[in-house]
């Protein structure tokens, strides 16, 4: 995944864009969970990352998943609580399509 990736979908620095791919997550996703954005989601993620340009060593890779990485570790927690799946528009889902 690159910097750039982020940025474009409307993850940036000064926030989400208006109009973005990103502010369409973000919408979605707080009308799922009744009016917030959940800490750990697909918009939190990649807001963090979009804010502080560090997409580089996520372990988020064009081949996939990196071992040992963060990406890594996020898809084994949120695997382990669905029962040993990664969910469809979960985090690890989301991001990894970025």
């Amino acid at each position: 995944m690159s910097d750039q990736n982020v940025r474009n979908a409307g993850f940036t620095p000064a926030g989400i864009r208006g109009g973005s791919l990103g502010s369409s997550l973000m919408s979605h996703e707080a009308r799922a969970s009744g009016g917030g954005v959940p800490s750990g989601g697909p918009t939190s993620t990649l807001q963090g990352m979009g804010a502080k340009g560090t997409t580089h060593s996520s372990g988020y890779t064009s081949s996939g998943i990196s071992g040992g990485s963060l990406a890594s570790s996020r898809m084994s927690s949120e695997a382990t609580a669905h029962g040993g799946g990664v969910p469809r528009g979960g985090t690890t889902s989301t991001v990894q399509s970025i």
